[in-house]
C-alpha cells in the first residue's frame, strides 16, 4: 500500500515581505478548494496525504514548510504569531481567498494560531498535539514530556538549545518507531511509506536542526492565543490506539470541550497514523464546512 503518498505535483517558494523565502508544495487540481497542510514535527512539504483522493475531491493539498525547515528560510525566534503573518502574505498572493487548514501532530498548533488570526475557515486537527504546558495537563503528561515542558517554562533559550541537541532525522525517526503501536509501525515501515516519510525529514533538516528546536519550543509552551475565542469550526481526530507521549494526552477531549465550536472524532482501531489511513473522511469533513 502506498497510503495516499506521492510525489508532489507542484512546488515552489513564496518571497515574503522581510526577504524570506517561504517553501511550499502541492498536489490536486490548481483550481480546486485550497487546504493547507501543517505537517508534523521534523517533516518537510514532500510528505502530503490523500494522493489518491484529493484529485476526486477537487481539493488543492498545499503543504508548508515551517521556517528553518526545508525550502523555507529560517526566522530565529519567531513566534505562532509570526507563523501567521507569514501564512497571511501566502494565502494573499497566491490568492487563495480564505483556506480549510490541517494540522497533523506538532502541526495543530500552527494549524489553530491561523484559525486564531481569521485566516481560515476551518480546521481539522488530526492526531494533534495540545497545549501541553496547560496546567489541566499538569498530572498527565508523560514524565519525559513534562520535563520538556518544565524545562521551556524555566528557560526557554536554554531548552531550544537542548532541543537543537537532540534533533536529527535518524534520532527522531528512532523515536517515532520505537513508541508506536503496531497499527502505525504497518504503516510508518511500508516500504513507499517509509521512503516518503524519511525524505521529508532528511529534507526538514537541510538546514540543521534549529527549526526543529524552534517548533517544539513553542509546541511545549503556552499558546498565544486562547482556544476558547476560536469561531471557526475545528474537528478533531484521534486513533483510540495513539501511543505518542507528544500528542494529546485525553485524545482531544478537554480540547474539545474549550473549543466552541468542535467536533471530536475518535477513531478505536486507529493510532496516530490516521491522517494516512483516514485521509477521505478527514477531507469529507472538513469541506463539509464551507461557507
Amino acid at each position: 500500500m502506498n497510503y495516499g503518498v506521492r510525489e508532489p505535483e507542484r512546488l515552489g517558494e513564496t518571497k515574503l515581505p522581510d526577504g524570506r523565502l517561504l517553501g511550499w508544495a502541492e498536489w490536486g487540481p490548481a483550481d480546486g478548494t485550497p487546504v493547507l497542510f501543517c505537517p508534523g514535527a521534523a517533516t518537510s512539504r514532500w510528505l502530503g496525504f490523500g494522493g489518491d483522493v484529493v484529485d476526486a475531491a477537487g481539493v488543492r493539498l498545499i503543504s508548508v514548510d515551517r521556517p528553518g525547515l526545508g525550502a523555507s528560510d529560517p526566522a530565529p525566534g519567531r513566534t505562532l504569531t509570526d507563523w501567521a503573518t507569514d501564512i497571511r502574505h501566502l494565502i494573499q498572493e497566491r490568492a487563495l481567498g480564505t483556506p480549510l487548514v490541517v494540522g497533523f501532530s506538532q502541526g495543530a498548533p500552527f494549524a489553530l494560531a491561523l484559525a486564531a488570526h481569521g485566516l481560515v475557515d476551518a480546521v481539522a486537527v488530526v492526531s494533534g498535539s495540545d497545549e501541553l504546558a496547560h496546567p489541566r495537563f499538569a498530572h498527565s503528561l508523560n514524565p519525559q514530556v513534562r520535563g520538556m515542558v518544565d524545562a521551556v517554562t524555566a528557560d526557554p533559550d536554554t531548552a531550544e538549545a537542548s532541543f537543537a541537541d537532540f534533533g536529527s532525522a535518524d534520532t527522531l525517526w528512532d523515536l517515532i518507531t520505537t513508541t508506536s503501536p503496531d497499527t502505525d509501525l504497518a504503516v510508518y515501515t511500508d516500504p513507499v511509506f517509509q521512503h516518503a516519510f524519511r525524505r521529508a525529514m532528511d529534507e526538514a533538516f537541510t538546514q540543521g536542526p534549529a527549526g526543529y528546536a524552534r517548533d517544539t519550543a513553542l509546541a511545549m509552551n503556552r499558546w498565544p492565543f486562547d482556544p476558547a475565542d476560536l469561531t471557526v469550526p475545528v474537528d478533531l481526530w484521534y486513533g483510540g490506539k495513539d501511543t505518542s507521549p507528544t500528542h494529546s494526552p485525553d485524545l482531544g477531549e478537554s480540547l474539545t470541550r474549550t473549543l466552541p465550536n468542535a467536533t471530536r472524532h475518535l477513531l478505536p482501531t486507529a493510532g496516530g497514523s490516521l491522517l494516512w489511513t483516514h485521509a477521505e473522511p478527514i477531507l469529507r469533513r472538513l469541506l463539509a464546512h464551507i461557507r
